[in-house]
Protein backbone atom coordinates (compact mmCIF):
# COMPACT_ATOMS: atom_id res chain seq x y z
CA UNK A 1 0.00 0.00 0.00
CA UNK A 2 1.12 3.59 -0.61
CA UNK A 3 1.43 5.52 2.62
CA UNK A 4 -0.92 8.47 3.10
CA UNK A 5 0.78 11.80 2.74
CA UNK A 6 -0.94 13.13 5.86
CA UNK A 7 -3.86 12.58 8.23
CA UNK A 8 -5.64 15.73 7.08
CA UNK A 9 -8.94 15.23 5.25
CA UNK A 10 -9.82 18.20 3.10
CA UNK A 11 -13.32 19.57 2.58
CA UNK A 12 -14.21 17.85 -0.66
CA UNK A 13 -16.83 15.88 -2.51
CA UNK A 14 -17.96 12.65 -0.89
CA UNK A 15 -16.19 10.19 -3.24
CA UNK A 16 -12.89 12.03 -2.75
CA UNK A 17 -13.54 12.32 0.99
CA UNK A 18 -14.19 8.56 1.24
CA UNK A 19 -11.03 7.74 -0.68
CA UNK A 20 -8.96 10.08 1.50
CA UNK A 21 -10.52 8.66 4.69
CA UNK A 22 -9.86 5.06 3.61
CA UNK A 23 -6.19 5.89 2.99
CA UNK A 24 -5.89 7.39 6.48
CA UNK A 25 -7.64 4.45 8.10
CA UNK A 26 -5.49 1.92 6.20
CA UNK A 27 -2.35 3.77 7.25
CA UNK A 28 -3.46 3.58 10.88
CA UNK A 29 -4.45 -0.07 10.49
CA UNK A 30 -1.00 -1.01 9.14
CA UNK A 31 0.89 1.01 11.80
CA UNK A 32 2.05 3.49 9.17
CA UNK A 33 3.92 0.70 7.37
CA UNK A 34 6.15 1.35 4.41
CA UNK A 35 9.72 1.50 3.23
CA UNK A 36 10.20 5.01 4.60
CA UNK A 37 8.86 7.19 7.38
CA UNK A 38 5.38 8.49 6.50
CA UNK A 39 5.17 12.18 5.63
CA UNK A 40 2.48 12.58 8.28
CA UNK A 41 4.85 11.50 11.12
CA UNK A 42 5.20 13.85 14.04
CA UNK A 43 7.26 13.52 17.24
CA UNK A 44 5.97 10.42 19.03
CA UNK A 45 4.84 8.55 15.91
CA UNK A 46 5.50 4.81 15.66
CA UNK A 47 5.87 3.42 12.14
CA UNK A 48 6.73 0.05 10.64
CA UNK A 49 9.69 -0.06 8.25
CA UNK A 50 8.89 -2.84 5.76
CA UNK A 51 12.07 -2.52 3.69
CA UNK A 52 12.68 -6.18 4.64
CA UNK A 53 9.56 -8.26 4.28
CA UNK A 54 10.91 -11.03 6.56
CA UNK A 55 12.26 -8.64 9.21
CA UNK A 56 10.12 -5.50 9.46
CA UNK A 57 11.31 -2.95 12.04
CA UNK A 58 9.08 -0.95 14.38
CA UNK A 59 10.53 2.54 14.70
CA UNK A 60 9.82 5.57 16.87
CA UNK A 61 10.12 9.06 15.38
CA UNK A 62 11.40 11.59 17.94
CA UNK A 63 10.91 14.61 15.70
CA UNK A 64 14.33 14.40 14.08
CA UNK A 65 15.46 10.77 14.05
CA UNK A 66 13.99 7.28 13.87
CA UNK A 67 14.79 5.05 16.87
CA UNK A 68 14.58 1.28 16.37
CA UNK A 69 12.22 -0.21 18.94
CA UNK A 70 11.86 -3.82 17.81
CA UNK A 71 12.59 -6.14 14.90
CA UNK A 72 10.08 -8.84 13.94
CA UNK A 73 11.19 -12.20 12.56
CA UNK A 74 8.22 -13.36 10.51
CA UNK A 75 9.84 -16.76 9.81
CA UNK A 76 10.49 -17.67 13.46
CA UNK A 77 7.55 -15.65 14.82
CA UNK A 78 9.82 -13.87 17.33
CA UNK A 79 10.48 -10.30 18.38
CA UNK A 80 13.88 -8.81 19.18
CA UNK A 81 13.23 -5.78 21.35
CA UNK A 82 15.98 -3.16 21.18
CA UNK A 83 14.99 -1.19 24.27
CA UNK A 84 18.06 -0.94 26.57
CA UNK A 85 15.92 -1.96 29.56
CA UNK A 86 15.88 -5.51 28.17
CA UNK A 87 19.70 -5.62 27.86
CA UNK A 88 21.35 -7.12 30.97
CA UNK A 89 24.30 -4.81 30.34
CA UNK A 90 22.14 -1.85 31.22
CA UNK A 91 20.10 -3.57 33.92
CA UNK A 92 21.80 -3.28 37.33
CA UNK A 93 19.59 -6.00 38.88
CA UNK A 94 18.46 -8.35 36.08
CA UNK A 95 16.13 -11.22 36.97
CA UNK A 96 15.17 -14.30 35.00
CA UNK A 97 11.55 -15.02 34.36
CA UNK A 98 12.34 -18.68 33.73
CA UNK A 99 15.17 -21.19 33.45
CA UNK A 100 18.28 -20.05 31.61
CA UNK A 101 18.99 -22.23 28.58
CA UNK A 102 22.57 -21.70 27.38
CA UNK A 103 21.62 -23.39 24.11
CA UNK A 104 24.95 -25.18 23.75
CA UNK A 105 27.02 -22.14 24.71
CA UNK A 106 29.21 -21.43 27.74
CA UNK A 107 29.09 -18.92 30.58
CA UNK A 108 32.45 -17.17 30.24
CA UNK A 109 34.36 -14.19 31.62
CA UNK A 110 36.86 -11.86 29.98
CA UNK A 111 40.25 -10.50 31.07
CA UNK A 112 40.89 -13.49 33.37
CA UNK A 113 38.02 -12.44 35.64
CA UNK A 114 36.49 -14.88 38.13
CA UNK A 115 32.97 -16.27 37.83
CA UNK A 116 31.33 -16.16 41.28
CA UNK A 117 28.21 -18.04 42.34
CA UNK A 118 27.01 -16.21 45.46
CA UNK A 119 23.71 -17.33 47.02
CA UNK A 120 22.02 -14.99 49.46
CA UNK A 121 22.06 -15.65 53.21
CA UNK A 122 21.91 -19.36 54.01
CA UNK A 123 21.32 -20.34 50.37
CA UNK A 124 23.44 -23.09 48.83
CA UNK A 125 25.00 -23.56 45.42
CA UNK A 126 23.48 -26.83 44.16
CA UNK A 127 24.96 -28.76 41.24
CA UNK A 128 22.24 -31.20 40.21
CA UNK A 129 24.39 -33.57 38.20
CA UNK A 130 25.79 -36.98 39.10
CA UNK A 131 29.16 -36.02 37.63
CA UNK A 132 30.77 -32.58 37.56
CA UNK A 133 33.72 -32.02 35.24
CA UNK A 134 36.54 -30.08 36.91
CA UNK A 135 39.01 -27.98 34.93
CA UNK A 136 40.09 -28.77 31.38
CA UNK A 137 37.80 -31.47 30.01
CA UNK A 138 40.83 -33.28 28.63
CA UNK A 139 42.15 -33.83 32.17
CA UNK A 140 39.25 -36.18 32.99
CA UNK A 141 39.02 -34.89 36.58
CA UNK A 142 35.52 -35.31 37.98
CA UNK A 143 33.46 -35.09 41.16
CA UNK A 144 30.80 -37.80 41.13
CA UNK A 145 27.94 -38.99 43.34
CA UNK A 146 26.61 -42.51 43.01
CA UNK A 147 23.14 -42.11 44.48
CA UNK A 148 24.03 -43.77 47.81
CA UNK A 149 25.62 -40.81 49.58
CA UNK A 150 29.18 -41.31 48.36
CA UNK A 151 31.22 -38.46 46.91
CA UNK A 152 33.95 -39.65 44.56
CA UNK A 153 36.93 -37.51 43.50
CA UNK A 154 38.32 -39.03 40.34
CA UNK A 155 41.42 -37.86 38.48
CA UNK A 156 41.29 -40.70 35.97
CA UNK A 157 37.79 -40.73 34.53
CA UNK A 158 39.36 -41.21 31.11
CA UNK A 159 42.92 -42.14 30.26
CA UNK A 160 44.94 -39.57 32.19
CA UNK A 161 46.43 -40.28 35.61
CA UNK A 162 46.81 -37.78 38.44
CA UNK A 163 46.93 -37.25 42.18
CA UNK A 164 44.29 -35.96 44.59
CA UNK A 165 45.95 -33.47 46.95
CA UNK A 166 44.35 -31.91 50.03
CA UNK A 167 46.57 -29.04 51.14
CA UNK A 168 46.41 -26.02 53.42
CA UNK A 169 48.56 -23.06 52.46
CA UNK A 170 48.41 -21.32 55.83
CA UNK A 171 49.83 -24.06 58.08
CA UNK A 172 46.37 -24.95 59.32
CA UNK A 173 45.04 -28.37 60.25
CA UNK A 174 43.19 -30.58 57.81
CA UNK A 175 40.50 -32.48 59.71
CA UNK A 176 38.67 -35.55 58.44
CA UNK A 177 35.67 -35.89 60.76
CA UNK A 178 33.09 -38.64 60.10
CA UNK A 179 29.68 -38.28 61.68
CA UNK A 180 28.57 -40.43 64.61
CA UNK A 181 30.00 -43.94 64.37
CA UNK A 182 31.40 -43.33 60.90
CA UNK A 183 35.02 -44.17 60.21
CA UNK A 184 37.84 -42.86 58.06
CA UNK A 185 38.69 -45.73 55.71
CA UNK A 186 41.96 -45.83 53.79
CA UNK A 187 42.09 -48.26 50.88
CA UNK A 188 45.02 -50.55 50.31
CA UNK A 189 46.35 -48.16 47.68
CA UNK A 190 47.07 -45.73 50.52
CA UNK A 191 49.96 -47.99 51.61
CA UNK A 192 52.16 -48.03 48.53
CA UNK A 193 54.69 -50.77 47.93
CA UNK A 194 58.29 -49.60 47.70
CA UNK A 195 60.72 -51.20 45.33
CA UNK A 196 63.73 -51.92 47.50
CA UNK A 197 67.45 -52.23 47.00
CA UNK A 198 70.48 -52.17 49.23
CA UNK A 199 70.21 -48.37 49.36
CA UNK A 200 66.57 -48.14 50.47
CA UNK A 201 65.49 -44.68 51.70
CA UNK A 202 62.05 -44.19 53.25
CA UNK A 203 60.24 -40.96 52.34
CA UNK A 204 58.29 -39.81 55.41
CA UNK A 205 56.99 -36.74 53.57
CA UNK A 206 54.86 -38.83 51.24
CA UNK A 207 54.11 -41.98 53.25
CA UNK A 208 53.29 -43.02 56.80
CA UNK A 209 53.24 -46.80 56.41
CA UNK A 210 55.58 -48.78 54.19
CA UNK A 211 55.71 -52.12 52.38
CA UNK A 212 59.34 -53.09 51.87
CA UNK A 213 59.96 -56.11 49.66
CA UNK A 214 63.40 -57.43 50.56
CA UNK A 215 65.96 -58.77 48.17
CA UNK A 216 67.65 -62.03 49.02
CA UNK A 217 70.74 -61.28 51.07
CA UNK A 218 71.68 -57.98 52.69
CA UNK A 219 69.42 -54.89 52.48
CA UNK A 220 70.28 -51.48 53.97
CA UNK A 221 67.68 -49.08 55.37
CA UNK A 222 69.55 -45.92 54.40
CA UNK A 223 69.63 -42.52 56.11
CA UNK A 224 66.42 -40.62 55.34
CA UNK A 225 66.23 -36.86 54.74
CA UNK A 226 62.53 -36.35 55.49
CA UNK A 227 62.18 -37.06 59.22
CA UNK A 228 62.91 -33.44 60.28
CA UNK A 229 59.52 -32.18 59.07
CA UNK A 230 57.64 -35.20 60.44
CA UNK A 231 58.67 -35.35 64.10
CA UNK A 232 55.97 -37.17 66.08
CA UNK A 233 54.87 -39.27 63.13
CA UNK A 234 54.38 -42.98 63.76
CA UNK A 235 53.51 -45.94 61.62
CA UNK A 236 54.66 -49.37 60.56
CA UNK A 237 57.20 -50.84 58.19
CA UNK A 238 56.20 -54.20 56.72
CA UNK A 239 59.23 -56.17 55.58
CA UNK A 240 58.35 -58.87 53.05
CA UNK A 241 60.80 -61.72 52.70
CA UNK A 242 61.57 -62.82 49.14
CA UNK A 243 59.90 -65.95 47.78
CA UNK A 244 63.29 -67.53 47.27
CA UNK A 245 65.95 -67.15 49.93
CA UNK A 246 65.83 -64.67 52.82
CA UNK A 247 66.79 -61.06 53.34
CA UNK A 248 68.42 -59.25 56.24
CA UNK A 249 68.17 -55.55 57.07
CA UNK A 250 71.02 -53.36 58.25
CA UNK A 251 70.10 -49.93 59.66
CA UNK A 252 71.72 -46.55 59.18
CA UNK A 253 72.61 -44.64 62.36
CA UNK A 254 69.35 -42.62 62.24
CA UNK A 255 67.41 -45.74 63.24
CA UNK A 256 67.45 -47.03 66.82
CA UNK A 257 66.21 -50.41 68.01
CA UNK A 258 65.39 -51.62 71.50
CA UNK A 259 68.43 -51.84 73.80
CA UNK A 260 71.01 -49.59 75.39
CA UNK A 261 72.48 -47.34 72.72
CA UNK A 262 70.52 -49.12 70.02
CA UNK A 263 71.80 -51.68 67.51
CA UNK A 264 72.18 -51.40 63.79
CA UNK A 265 70.33 -54.47 62.56
CA UNK A 266 66.85 -55.95 62.74
CA UNK A 267 66.18 -59.52 63.81
CA UNK A 268 63.70 -60.52 61.12
CA UNK A 269 62.15 -63.93 60.60
CA UNK A 270 64.49 -65.21 57.92
CA UNK A 271 61.69 -67.28 56.38
CA UNK A 272 60.78 -66.99 52.70
CA UNK A 273 57.55 -65.13 51.80
CA UNK A 274 56.87 -64.10 55.41
CA UNK A 275 55.70 -60.65 56.54
CA UNK A 276 57.55 -59.02 59.47
CA UNK A 277 55.99 -55.89 60.95
CA UNK A 278 58.11 -53.24 62.68
CA UNK A 279 56.53 -50.16 64.36
CA UNK A 280 58.39 -46.85 64.22
CA UNK A 281 58.22 -43.42 65.85
CA UNK A 282 60.09 -40.28 64.71
CA UNK A 283 61.49 -38.86 67.95
CA UNK A 284 63.65 -36.06 66.56
CA UNK A 285 65.88 -35.14 63.67
CA UNK A 286 68.16 -38.09 62.93
CA UNK A 287 66.33 -40.20 65.52
CA UNK A 288 63.77 -42.80 64.43
CA UNK A 289 62.80 -45.35 67.05
CA UNK A 290 61.97 -48.89 65.92
CA UNK A 291 59.93 -51.27 68.05
CA UNK A 292 60.33 -55.01 68.33
CA UNK A 293 59.49 -56.86 65.09
CA UNK A 294 56.32 -58.93 64.98
CA UNK A 295 57.43 -61.93 62.96
CA UNK A 296 56.19 -64.58 60.58
CA UNK A 297 52.88 -63.31 59.30
CA UNK A 298 52.12 -65.64 56.42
Amino acid sequence: MAQSTDYTIANQSFPSFRSDLNDVLESINTTNSGSSRPASAVSGTFWLDTSSASAPILKFYDGSDDITFATFNTSANTVNVSDSATDVLGDTSPQLGGSLDVNGNDIVSTSNANIDLVPNGTGDVTLQADTVQVGDSNANATITTNGTGDLILNTNAGTNSGNITIADGANGDIALTPNGTGRIVLGTACVPAIDTSSGLTLNFDTDQNFFVTLSSGSNTLATPSTEDSNIGQSGIIVFIQPSSGTGTVTLSTDYETVGAGGVNSLGLSGTSSQYDIVPYFIKASNSILLGSPQLNFG
